[in-house]
């Protein structure tokens, strides 16, 4: 039996049931004619006989059925229907298909943060005695998963250059069943070749894991390059607003169905039910949010270019970014994200951060704030300094996210702070 609140579902049939079985398979998107823009505030929508306008809230950690038959079928996967919400709920299936129609995924598993993606993504489809690939520029808390974390539980692990497609090919073993990047990378924005790293991934019979926080859906696929699973920190750009946390996992059905499904049932790092919903509304401005926030950050790269206290700016939509053609390439626009070395070490770093008036300390990013860290200090602190001199990350290093401010307004800030510096 199928819930009165489907009935009034933007969905095809087949989708209502998968989608309230809490299984997020959609096959082709139900929208296909439709730009990114319109998907992110119409796909996905549950309504309940109500017929609200915004979506509902389904504030509840479980399900009632109307006889222990039902009940039974519900728990045999016979009858479409909610279970628990640790693993199923209205709200979460909203922010999965909405999500699924914006990457061109067929299935998506949300997480309680962008961590709890990776990690599953990552663990969930490993054994002891598997292999794994990943670049070295990524954020802590990923290369403390590979580095650390995976090996406990005999899963040995290698970390290469990922901008050397020769060291991605030798580190590759029979053994290897995942690679792991992030581009851009995290802080340095170094681009990586999704789709070549993709390639010699599927020659070793591996699969491809892309963090794609830094980039947005907006302004890169990476599906549609080759990656076999896409994740994300929710809690960055697709909230945006500094309100919650949350995670996704994107990929094929099977994947999802395989690995990922289980493993977050039985394990639990679940989102609420309010987040999901507080998620699925930051979707509606995704675009929007991002476009401008990319404009201030374009703007801001091309004010501190030739600043002479900035010793060295990287920004990838500039045509003096390493890896210019490869952006062009793979990618529709830049990143919210800026990163610039300030003459003078971490003395004259911290003299910038603590001069700025607009732009907030913060080791969050993507929100509509201006936000900026010092990462030798802060998301990179537990590397070696050698490890750090190694990805770029100098003493005088400076992630700056960029915010809905003017971007007259920022440029203004930094300067005067740069005075200081």
């Amino acid at each position: 039996m199928i819930p009165a609140f489907c009935l009034k579902a933007g969905f095809f049939m087949a989708d209502v049931r998968a989608a309230i079985g809490g299984h997020m398979s959609i096959g082709k998107p139900a929208t296909p004619s439709y730009h990114p823009e319109t998907r992110l505030i119409h796909a996905g929508v549950l309504r309940s006989q109500f017929n609200e306008t915004a979506e509902a809230l389904f504030l509840t950690q479980g399900f009632v059925y109307d006889t222990a038959e039902q009940c039974e079928a519900r728990f045999n996967g016979e009858d479409p229907g909610f279970i628990y919400s640790r693993f199923s709920n209205p709200n979460v299936a909203m922010f999965e298909r909405r999500m699924c129609e914006l990457e061109g995924a067929e299935a998506a598993r949300s997480t309680a943060t962008g961590m709890a993606a990776v990690t599953t993504a990552m663990l969930a489809p490993l054994r002891a005695g598997d292999h794994v690939v990943a670049a070295k520029a990524m954020f802590g808390s990923c290369r403390y998963v590979v580095e650390d974390l995976l090996p406990r539980y005999g899963i040995a692990s290698t970390l290469v250059d990922g901008l050397d497609l020769d060291q991605w090919r030798d580190a590759m073993r029979p053994n290897t069943r995942s690679c792991f990047l992030e581009s851009p990378t995290n802080p340095t924005l170094d681009v990586l070749d999704i789709g070549a790293i993709a390639a010699i991934a599927h020659d070793a019979g591996a699969r491809l894991i892309v963090d794609n926080v830094f980039a947005t859906p907006i302004w890169q696929s990476p599906l549609s390059l080759g990656a076999d699973v896409v994740v994300y920190s929710a809690t960055k750009h697709i909230d945006g607003q500094g309100r919650c946390l949350g995670g996704v996992i994107l990929s094929s059905d099977a994947f999802i169905q395989e690995h990922i499904h289980t493993f977050l049932r039985q394990t639990g790092p679940s989102i609420s039910p309010f987040n999901a919903w507080t998620l699925t509304k930051g979707l509606e401005t995704l675009a929007i949010r991002v476009r401008q926030q990319t404009a201030n950050a374009a703007a801001i790269a091309d004010a501190l270019a030739a600043h002479p206290k900035i010793a060295r700016l990287i920004y990838p939509s500039r045509a003096d970014h390493p890896q210019a053609d490869l952006v062009k390439k793979q990618m529709r626009a830049g990143s919210t994200l800026i990163g610039f070395e300030v003459k003078g070490g971490k003395a004259a770093a911290f003299r910038f951060l603590n001069a700025l008036k607009l732009a907030r300390i913060s080791n969050n990013l993507g929100d509509a704030r201006s936000l900026v860290t010092h990462p030798a200090t802060t998301t990179h602190q537990r590397l070696p300094i050698e490890a750090r001199a190694e990805l770029g990350i100098g003493e005088g290093f400076v992630r700056f996210s960029a915010g809905l401010e003017h971007a007259d307004d920022l440029i203004d800030d930094i300067d005067a702070a740069l005075e200081t510096a």
